[in-house]
């Protein structure tokens, strides 16, 4: 402790005042302890997992040090001195917390949560702030001591190793985003637009007039990652924001995946290509949605019939034998619980999601980059797409044999996630690839992707009648659009992936001028996890 400070127990509460400057916590009796009261100078190394009594004691010397200001300490406390200690100071001097008052919850076995009641103290004015994080307790490596093991996000959830908290002058201007319609889009209301109205803000904050204001935020130290406001002391000037967002669409979209812990859903205008809602589960931190990459599973059959029909191998009409089993140059690929239809039509198949059927054309395209080439020319896939926030636009690279084979049913190293998925099905709709975008090109004179070419008039009849089949009667996705009305298509798809129990759901489908797609992790079938997060987001469309 410096020389010269204060100590006084206030209400049980351990408060030091130096300089000025207030911190509190609650205080521990004695030093550092092993978790049974006694010191670990001279003691037993231990070893083995921690004790209850271990979370509990390691959590609070930690949390009371941090709370006391006491960097060093704090960071002595936990399995990486060298990190800690640096982010422990910066929480005063950096974010310029004048007070931290922490309180501990119960602990989940090796974990324990905490609350943060903090307050922010900036050119002699003061804001509250509080937010809820949690630690985990493991065992020195070398002391065998009970440690806080470190992460950025201790300090707060929304830290990294590539960010800081700072307090003072934003380095982008305010700015109020709107939906398509006039009204106002928060965070706070819409939780899954914080990190996208961060970007927005990052980039097109000054282009609209907006002017700085003094926040705490999350200086982000990566190149392309927008700050994050997390307090917000003096308003800056916000300048006006339109964007293509539905509100009434983004509220149906944000209680659709909330109901799962991890799940995405986009929603996208066929005849234009502008969004209408962007969702993820959880809400905070990565944009799944948008920069997400994943087999998308029979979701991509989409692409793989279109291109099946472009070189005249297959009509929605004609016969197209689905067996159980099919073998492709040594890889065997099967239906969903093995199930055969027989010689049947192309767009049974479709509709009832036949692998096998698709596998057994791959020999007469003569062609192993042609499921690729499709996907790019005709539905966007890989033409660097500029939505007005940063998005991966999918990825078919090129393989042969049983990879290649793998690719038409959406399995392989196909990379996709649900914005490419709702685009695919934007363009099978509207016939005529439309670049995705949040934001009007005009704001920033950006250019948009354009595919080299639409589909073939009847190809695309023959595409949305297939897609209107699994929509309907026995189709896989008839249960989940049973309740959407409209002119409407859809299509199912699950995707296994190594180490899970159960597959990832994906669903995707239109009705009349709005597509959208999902995928719900470890949902199992399409149309039972992800296929009624679609159809809620086009009945609010």
């Amino acid at each position: 402790m410096r020389s010269g400070a204060k100590v006084a127990i206030v209400g049980g509460v351990f408060v030091i005042v130096a300089g000025g400057v207030l911190y509190g916590g609650y205080t521990l009796a004695g030093g550092i302890n092993d978790g049974s009261g006694a010191s670990t100078q001279g003691a037993e190394k231990r070893s083995g997992p921690v004790t209850g009594d271990e979370v509990e004691s390691a959590a609070k010397e930690f949390l009371a040090a941090w709370a006391a200001g006491e960097s060093d300490r704090a960071a002595q406390a936990t399995n990486n001195p060298v990190e800690a200690g640096p982010a422990v100071l910066n929480y005063r001097e950096g974010a310029k917390v004048s007070k931290a008052e922490i309180t501990p919850g119960t602990a989940v076995g090796t974990k324990v949560p905490f609350t943060v009641d903090a307050t922010v103290t900036y050119e002699g004015q003061s804001k509250p702030w509080k937010y809820t994080s949690e630690l985990t307790v493991v065992r020195g490596v070398t002391t065998g001591r009970p440690l806080v093991e470190w992460k950025p996000s201790v300090i707060h959830p929304k830290l990294t190793q590539n960010s800081t908290l700072r307090t003072g002058a934003a380095k982008t201007g305010a700015v109020k985003a709107v939906d398509r319609k006039g009204a106002e889009l928060t965070k706070e209301k819409y939780p899954s637009l914080g990190p996208i109205l961060d970007q927005l803000r990052e980039k097109y904050g000054t282009k609209v007039g907006g002017t700085p204001g003094v926040e705490t935020f999350v200086q982000s130290d990566t190149e392309g990652v927008p700050d994050t406001t997390l307090v917000t002391h003096v308003p800056g000037k916000p300048g006006r924001l339109e964007t293509t967002i539905d509100a009434t669409v983004q509220a149906a979209a944000e209680r659709s995946v909330k109901k799962y812990g991890q799940a995405s859903v986009v929603a996208i205008k066929p005849s234009t290509g502008e969004v209408r809602a962007v969702a993820n589960s959880p809400s905070a931190g990565y944009n799944t949605a948008f920069q997400g990459t994943q087999a998308p599973g029979s979701t991509l059959k989409i692409v793989t019939a279109a291109m099946l029909l472009e070189k005249g191998l297959v009509t929605a009409n004609g016969t197209a034998p689905c067996p159980k089993d099919v073998m492709y140059h040594g890889t065997s690929f099967h239906n969903l619980e093995n199930f055969a239809l027989g010689d049947v039509p192309f767009s049974r198949s479709f509709a009832k999601s036949c692998n096998t059927a698709f596998i057994k054309l791959i020999d007469d395209v003569k062609d192993d980059s042609a499921l690729g080439k499709e996907a790019r020319d005709v539905f966007g896939i890989g033409l660097e797409w500029k939505t007005g926030i940063s998005s991966f636009d999918g990825s078919i690279p090129e393989e042969t044999q049983g990879v290649a084979a793998a690719q038409y049913i959406g399995q392989g190293t196909v990379q996709m996630n649900v914005l490419n998925i709702a685009s695919i099905t934007a363009t099978a709709k509207y016939g005529t690839f439309k670049q995705p975008f949040l934001v009007s090109e005009e704001l920033d004179g950006r250019t948009f992707a354009e595919a080299s070419r639409s589909l073939p008039d009847s190809v695309a009849r023959q595409l949305r009648a297939m897609m209107r089949a699994t929509a309907t009667g026995e189709g896989t996705g008839a249960k989940a659009m049973a309740s959407v009305g409209g002119v409407k298509g859809a299509k199912t798809g699950s995707s296994e992936v190594d180490g899970q129990s159960d597959s990832n759901s994906w669903f995707t489908g239109y009705s009349d001028d709005l597509a959208a797609a999902a995928v719900v992790q470890e949902g199992g079938h399409g149309g039972d996890a992800a296929g009624p997060v679609v159809a809620s987001v086009l009945r609010a469309g």
